[in-house]
């Protein structure tokens, strides 16, 4: 869909080395810890498997965790006209349509890959959006299952997983001892890497999702051909959230990164740990990706 120009691609792969290299630092501590390797190995296989369930998952959890039920064409001719021809200028397949009936205005794409993928809107934001604004909205989306952002996610949060798992370990182990006196790392050590390490990759998994949502918005925008309603919608889906904010239920926050907006209320700390960057943000790169495409 042509260049980024803010390298979101580049940043997403450099965050993937960094939390790699913190799995592999607590990993290093672990087997210092016990002397022994096999649990990191252990945990490692424990990601792996939750990352599959997740990944081929993924469409099933997130429209159970929104109620959202499928639509056919008789039923939402419009949502399906618009899917259909953005699908089609993309040159991929179209994905299956689902609404969610809450009111909350929100929308989401999921799915393993573009075949079998689905696009799920709120009764909410049908409410508010006008035709122009949904048709960004739903061209974003699709840039999301395009990206595979679905792979990308799950793969983030499943390594996050991975890492707060041994951080547990870690701090069980350091209270209650392991290995060889001589070979354990100083106490103090690893508590603060039991400590430290999930809520590094928690901070690294939702800068991953934050850029993943910039190049959603810019892909989007070029499927589209219109950056300025995909702004306005922003704009709009910002007032609406706050307005009609969602419970964060464990199951919503588990698929609350795959909405184009935060869905729950904002509060002052939770800002600097959202999976949404901030949306004056994503409106000032809109419009000026509007100037350049004129």
């Amino acid at each position: 869909m042509g260049t980024h120009s803010h390298f979101n691609g580049l940043k997403t792969a450099g965050l993937f080395a960094a939390i790699f290299a913190l799995l592999l630092a607590v990993g290093g501590l672990i087997a210092g810890a016990t002397g022994n390797s096999m649990f990191i190995w252990l945990f490692a296989l424990l990601g792996l498997a939750t990352t599959g369930y997740s990944y081929w998952n993924s469409d099933k959890l997130a429209i159970r965790a929104m109620r959202a039920f499928p639509v056919t064409e008789a039923q939402a001719p419009g949502l399906y006209a618009m899917v259909r021809e953005l699908s089609t200028v993309a040159g991929k397949p179209m994905p299956r349509l689902y609404i969610s009936p809450t009111q909350a205005p929100n929308a989401f794409a999921t799915g393993r890959n573009p075949e079998h993928a689905a696009v799920c809107v709120t009764e909410g934001i049908l409410q508010i959006l006008d035709d122009r604004e949904l048709r960004a909205v739903l061209g974003h989306e699709l840039m999301h299952v395009y990206n595979r952002d679905i792979l990308t996610g799950s793969v983030a949060a499943a390594i996050a997983g991975v890492i707060s798992s041994i951080g547990q370990f870690l701090a069980f182990t350091s209270i209650f001892g392991g290995g060889q006196d001589e070979d354990r790392p100083n106490p103090l050590v690893m508590i603060g890497m039991a400590l430290l390490a999930p809520f590094a990759a928690a901070v690294i998994q939702m800068a991953i999702s934050r850029t993943r949502e910039y190049d959603a918005d810019e892909d989007g925008a070029r499927l589209t051909r219109d950056p300025l309603a995909l702004a306005s919608a922003l704009r709009k889906l910002e007032h609406g959230t706050a307005r009609a904010p969602l419970v964060p239920t464990p199951q919503l926050q588990s698929a609350s990164h795959l909405m184009i907006a935060s869905p729950f209320r904002a509060q002052d700390l939770s800002r600097m740990f959202s999976t949404h960057p901030p949306m004056a943000d994503r409106i000032a790169r809109l419009e000026a990706l509007a100037g350049q495409l004129r």
